[in-house]
């Protein structure tokens, strides 16, 4: 599969270059040539696709049932984005997507303080919806 394209829809570039695609699924189906090779779904209710991909629960303008696992998804996410194409989605694609793309931020290496600005200059404008998110893109515990 070609990797994705900065110009494609939803794919932000984190600052070392890697690029990963945030996504609403409430915007329907995707084509077969638009499928990621790995999605992480942040979702109140398992949600499966027909690539490889991983659910974790989290409802909407909250915070991850499980915060570590959720870290470890994310890190994992993160990791296969060098190689792979990964998408990161929630229903809306804004609040929790976004709080995950910040978190892989940090993991690219931009300061906790950063984090949510950059995800809203560089993906949409009202990621990281709730102050709570905020609070934990902010003091993510990122196992390295």
């Amino acid at each position: 599969m070609e990797p994705w394209t900065a110009e494609r829809r939803g794919v932000v570039t984190l600052p070392s270059g890697r690029l990963v695609r945030g996504r609403g699924l409430r915007n329907g189906p995707i084509g077969d040539d638009d499928a990621p090779d790995f999605g992480l779904y942040l979702t109140l209710r398992l949600h499966q696709e027909d690539w490889q991909s991983q659910w974790v629960a989290w409802p909407d303008f909250r915070l991850p049932r499980e915060p570590l696992d959720a870290m470890t998804a994310l890190r994992n996410a993160y990791d296969r984005s060098l190689t792979e194409r990964v998408e990161i989605a929630c229903d809306g694609g804004t609040g929790r997507t976004g709080t995950a793309l910040a978190i892989l931020a940090r993991y690219d290496g931009l300061p906790a303080d950063e984090a949510v600005a950059w995800v809203r200059t560089a993906y949409r404008r009202r990621a990281v919806e709730t102050p709570w998110q905020r609070k934990f893109v902010r003091e993510a515990q990122l196992a390295l």
